[in-house]
């Protein structure tokens, strides 16, 4: 299992869900076509390639672990398959989560993570790298950019990596944000932080939304 994951502090906790307050972080990312519980697949074997080394090193990189890491693996628990340029560049081991969410053109609105048949998904960049130092994609389905700090509410839970059980707590989390009187302004984003090898009643899986609040 992966050990790094993006620094954020609690800055409260509710019933249904707690407030977390992220610092900034670098993400691999790509859009894939397909239904929620297809893309995660079809997108790590994409972005596997990215760390697995099919890219252009900027510097010597040394590797990390904790999954948007656990190994966020495909959906169906199968070994990737990097492109054929793959293992040519430097090889970053993955850090947590694996997130995914709809590719929309917009982040201000709240459109739910299973909609729409375009979806983001996002490997977290170990922390001591930067935009400069990251190694180069060749795959130009491979992007890089900087999250910014954000305010986010999260739920967590545990189970299986089913469209039905995201749902199930998705729901839960902006009934209960609407009931604190808080808003979301973002896309909600389903987060996996095991490898599909992990038992599912121990996985760590969660609901994240981007909200306001006044401080």
């Amino acid at each position: 299992m992966a050990i790094e994951e993006p620094d954020y502090e609690v800055v409260e906790r509710y019933p249904d869900f707690e407030l977390r307050r992220y610092q900034p972080y670098l993400v691999a990312e790509t859009v894939v076509e397909g239904d929620f519980e297809q893309v995660g697949n079809r997108a790590f074997k994409i972005l596997a390639g990215y760390i697995f080394g099919d890219n252009k090193p900027k510097q010597k990189i040394e590797m990390t672990a904790p999954v948007t890491q656990r190994p966020a693996a495909s959906s169906d628990g199968t070994d990737p398959e990097p492109r054929s340029g793959a293992g040519k560049g430097e090889r970053i081991e993955m850090t947590a989560p694996v997130t995914q969410r709809p590719a929309t053109t917009s982040d201000d609105r709240v459109t739910s993570a299973t909609q729409g048949s375009r979806h983001l998904l996002r490997f977290v960049m170990p922390k001591r790298f930067t935009l400069e130092t990251l190694p180069e994609p060749t795959n130009p389905a491979v992007e890089l950019r900087k999250v910014p700090s954000r305010l986010m509410a999260a739920r967590r839970y545990s189970g299986r990596w089913t469209e039905a059980n995201y749902q199930r707590h998705e729901k839960t989390l902006l009934s209960a944000l609407r009931d604190a009187g808080i808003e979301p302004v973002g896309t909600p984003i389903y987060a996996r932080y095991n490898s599909p090898f992990s038992l599912w009643p121990l996985r760590r899986n969660e609901v994240l939304v981007e909200v306001e609040r006044s401080e």
